[in-house]
């Protein structure tokens, strides 16, 4: 489904609705610019460090273009998964007025090019385009909004004697305000407007004087300066001096600070959906603002009870319940990320892995899916290929949702939409795949006449021994199963193999890989600072619906499955070759990630 700026908030209560019922969210991107290769000086593999660097400095150069979300919901009645893709096109200029938030983005030739190849519409996101708002820019908008109501912190502008007409004016301004201070009539106004000098002299056809901002600033000074006992109001074309009133100021302060959470609200645009993926408080949200016309963004009547019960069940699945995020070769993607809609990025990867995790517990990336174990030989790992190969799979079935048939019967590759459709649809086969044939056992293990039976990489055209298959071929006891944290013995002449210590798969007999394979954690507790229990993952998910599993589906959430398999990036072209994300607290903006009465002042973000 295409999403634009102006069916957005028409929208955003269904999107919330599937993204709250939403087994997992895939994610896609397309940018205006990527890391440039053929910079670096040493000619060897860089490490994950010096990738991540060029990543964050292109970040920070470039912008998202068009972001992809896929919502998969798994019906366990039916035993399908229901996927709703969305397709973003994301606008980088900032259109609400007095936010003072300014932007420089940049648009990389060869990135360009590329995207004018596929047909991608550069014209689209300035032009129709959602709007976004980072959690960093939104507490830089509210500490400008302070600073510009403390009058005490303005400058003041000096004045040299050589400038006789400001002089002259600032002379005049002081003898219109004194006059109207001393004066004791009946008639004398509550207020004095200070225009330009013959602003009330109209000549047909041409509209009256008015200050310019220096002439303004000027009157603000002078009140400021000389006269405590007043106050003075800008207005188009003119200053309005009043007298000082306590209750009006307040009165004022409060209408200005909500003038600025309603501009910045509107402004925050899709971020609204990165907050609601990550499981945050929506309760800001203006309901009023989704009463729109998704064509022509006008207000329309709508049942406001309705409008909030939707949104509250909505909200009560995914508060404090980050969506598990999946994405492919998704490395780049979630540096885009951060630093677009979260704030300033970590200056090592370190603290990127920890920042991101603490963000989102869960993040699987097909592409290391698929490479499992590849060994140093890079193997074809491509979003299209992989699809291709997995789409005979029929088994579990994936639909397309109600009103969601864009991509149904169509090819759109790049465009980021269809890109999320088609991650989300490997996440559902791959995974499927992988724990039916049992493709994650110990690599190390050997059948019968010694022949390694364990999987060192996804083979997606071949058919993967299981480990029913394993055992059977010890049946006569030539051989056994050895594993870190497997026995061995004989029953009846037959070789037995005791429970592993530890995780427990989610397919009853099969068995892990415990050593020999870099990419999964060790089991040398404290030491290892990369070892997790599944079973114990910060998130936390309120839908029962989720607690369950599909017969020959995905992996139930929270098995040793994703132990391997989740919370790591293929990162191919590095020394390490895969980015690992482990538990870390991490400070974010406050609470309500917008900086609202503190000023962005950093605590532990929920």
């Amino acid at each position: 489904m295409e999403v634009d700026k102006v069916s957005f908030y028409p929208l955003l209560l269904d999107i919330f609705t599937d993204i709250s019922e939403a087994h997992f969210v895939a994610i896609d991107l397309e940018l205006s610019g990527v890391p440039s290769k053929g910079m670096r000086a040493d000619p060897g593999k860089p490490t994950l460090q010096q990738r991540y660097r060029e990543t964050k400095e292109a970040a920070e150069r470039y912008q998202i273009l068009q972001i992809g979300i896929t919502c998969v919901k798994q019906d366990t009645d039916s035993g399908k998964y229901i996927l709703t893709p969305y397709n973003f096109d994301l606008n980088p200029i900032i259109e609400e007025r007095g936010l003072d938030i300014e932007r420089i983005f940049s648009f990389q030739s060869g990135a360009v090019e590329f995207l004018l190849k596929v047909g991608f519409d550069l014209a689209k996101p300035f032009s129709r385009g959602v709007p976004y708002l980072s959690r960093l820019e939104c507490g830089e908008a509210r500490d400008k909004h302070a600073k510009r109501q403390d009058k005490s912190a303005m400058a003041d502008i000096q004045i040299k004697p050589t400038e006789v007409e400001s002089l002259a004016f600032l002379e005049r301004v002081r003898g219109l305000i004194s006059a109207w201070v001393a004066s004791r009539n009946m008639d004398t106004p509550e207020y004095i407007n200070i225009g330009a000098i013959d602003a009330e002299i109209i000549v047909d056809g041409q509209a009256p004087e008015e200050l310019s901002r220096f002439e303004k600033r000027l009157v603000h000074q002078l009140v400021r300066a000389e006269f405590p006992e007043l106050v003075s109001l800008p207005k188009r074309g003119f200053v309005q001096v009043v007298r000082f009133d306590q209750e009006r100021e307040e009165r004022i302060a409060v209408d200005r600070k909500r003038e600025l959470s309603e501009r910045i609200n509107r402004q925050k645009g899709f971020r609204w959906v990165i907050e609601a993926l990550l499981g945050s408080d929506l309760s800001r949200l203006d309901l009023r603002e989704c009463a729109r016309d998704g064509i022509t963004g006008e207000h329309v009547f709508a049942d406001m009870d309705e409008f909030r019960a939707q949104f509250n069940r909505a909200h009560h699945l995914m508060k404090g319940n980050p969506r598990m995020l999946v994405g492919h070769n998704c490395f780049l993607d979630l540096v885009y990320i951060y630093r677009t809609f979260i704030g300033v990025l970590p200056d090592t990867v370190t603290e990127f892995q920890r920042k991101l995790h603490a963000l989102w517990p869960v993040i699987v990336d097909t592409k290391y899916m698929s490479t499992h174990n590849c060994g140093d030989i890079n193997p074809v790992s491509s979003l299209e290929q992989i699809a291709a190969q997995l789409s005979a799979q029929q088994e579990p079935e994936v639909v397309v949702g109600k009103d969601h048939r864009k991509y149904e019967n169509v090819e759109a590759f790049h465009e980021a939409g269809y890109d999320s459709f088609l991650t989300a649809q490997i996440a559902v086969r791959l995974s499927s795949k992988l724990e039916l044939e049992g493709a994650y056992v110990d690599g190390d293990a050997k059948g019968v006449n010694g022949v390694a039976n364990g999987v060192h990489g996804m083979k997606l055209n071949a058919a993967t021994p299981s480990t029913h298959e394993l055992l059977a071929s010890n049946a006569n006891g030539l051989a056994s199963i050895t594993a870190s944290g497997v026995t061995n013995g004989t029953v009846n002449g037959t070789t037995a193999i005791s429970e592993p210590e530890g995780f427990t798969p989610s397919v009853q007999g099969f068995r892990w890989k415990r050593n020999g394979d870099p990419t999964v954690p060790g089991q040398s507790g404290a030491d290892d600072p990369f070892v997790y229990d599944p079973k114990n993952l910060k998130h936390r998910y309120e839908n029962p619906e989720l607690a369950k599993g599909i017969e020959r589906g995905m992996p139930k959430l929270g098995s040793d499955f994703w132990r391997v398999y989740g919370n790591k990036l293929r990162v191919f072209g590095t020394e390490e070759s895969v980015c690992r994300l482990n538990h870390g607290d991490t400070t974010e903006l406050e609470s309500d990630h917008d900086g609202e009465g503190q000023g962005g002042v950093e605590v532990e973000c929920p």
